[in-house]
């Protein structure tokens, strides 16, 4: 066989990962139904896991080269296949032992396209696996998040304290507002349904739990249905002035904000980093977590004030979430 034909037959990515239970907490995080469908993208620069739900949730786990022992691209451009995620999870959950971090390897496509997957780190036996992949369906939407003006509306809460919050949440259920207020710093969830229930974040209070705060004016988004469009309502707030367009409130579907802290892995909450919210144009809200994929003997490496983690053995994991739009006519002041 020449030389160029062993090149051709050369799969579009090999790599090697220390630590499969790391990467099933990763993938687990983004899981909040039985039967999902995922988009997978390979690059040289990593790969890239994207679920969504009925245009309303998109959820993306980023796997970094640099997680990887090893990790050889040979693709031009950036290959896209499905695959099952539940299915997926399961598969690489039979790699993982209790109490040590196994190796495995993962290579694809295989002869039919498949995900290979094998164990590479024992002498005595090989676990293999083949994982059916199949051609997207659909291209993900656009979640086009912008910034809500010049300085970005965002806050850092404990992954455990904010879980806990949006689970509590679950009882009046329906629809989910978040405040934020400037002066005194404060986030504010508020569930309205069967029954009204609300959680504050005061800053100066406890920093233990609102653990980052950046705001400098209440800025949020009801919509205003007309045939054509949905335009946004604005509402400024400074210390010494108000300017009022109209009430401006966030809504989001509670089913929604749960998912992106349900499955949150038991190691994120132990540890209780910090996890990110930012509120950007159009109201859309960007949760972001940090989820360790670091062997076990070097699983608590250096964490900075806001619980982030330096080294990059860590898996990135962003959820976006449309707001609820609203089709009441907004009053004006």
């Amino acid at each position: 066989m020449s030389s160029s034909a062993v090149e051709a037959e050369a799969p579009d990515l090999v790599c090697q990962l220390d630590n499969v239970q790391g990467l099933v907490d990763a993938l687990s995080s983004v899981r909040w139904k039985r039967h999902q469908d995922a988009l997978v993208e390979l690059s040289e620069h990593g790969v890239v896991l994207i679920v969504e739900d009925t245009g309303c949730l998109q959820a993306k786990v980023y796997l970094q080269r640099e997680l990887f022992v090893r990790y050889e691209y040979n693709a031009e451009g950036r290959p896209r296949f499905g695959v099952s995620l539940g299915l997926f999870v399961d598969c690489l959950s039979t790699f993982s032992a209790p109490g040590r971090s196994s190796m495995i390897e993962i290579k694809y496509p295989g002869p039919d396209m498949q995900l290979l997957v094998k164990s590479v780190d024992s002498l005595d036996a090989c676990i293999y696996a083949e994982v059916r992949t199949r051609i997207p369906d659909t291209i993900s939407w656009d979640y086009n998040f912008e910034p809500a003006g010049s300085t970005p509306l965002t806050f850092t809460v404990k992954s455990a304290a904010l879980k806990e919050a949006i689970d509590d949440l679950e009882w009046p259920g329906s629809s989910i507002q978040i405040t934020l207020l400037p002066d005194p710093p404060c986030v504010t969830f508020k569930g309205e349904g069967h029954g009204d229930l609300q959680i504050d974040f005061m800053y100066y209070v406890n920093t233990d739990l609102l653990i980052a705060f950046h705001c400098d004016r209440q800025v949020s988004y009801r919509y205003v249905y007309t045939i054509d469009s949905l335009h946004p309502a604005y509402h400024f707030t400074s210390a010494n002035h108000i300017i009022r367009a109209s009430l401006d409130i966030v809504r989001y579907k509670y089913k929604f904000l749960r998912a992106t802290t349900s499955n949150l892995p038991g190691s994120v909450v132990k540890d209780n980093r910090g996890s990110k919210l930012t509120v950007g144009r159009g109201g859309m809200l960007k949760v972001q977590h940090l989820v360790s994929v670091a062997r076990s003997a070097t699983s608590h490496p250096h964490v900075d004030s806001a619980g982030h983690q330096q080294p990059s053995r860590i898996a990135y994991i962003e959820f976006f979430v449309k707001p609820e739009v609203d089709g009441d006519t907004v009053n004006h002041s």
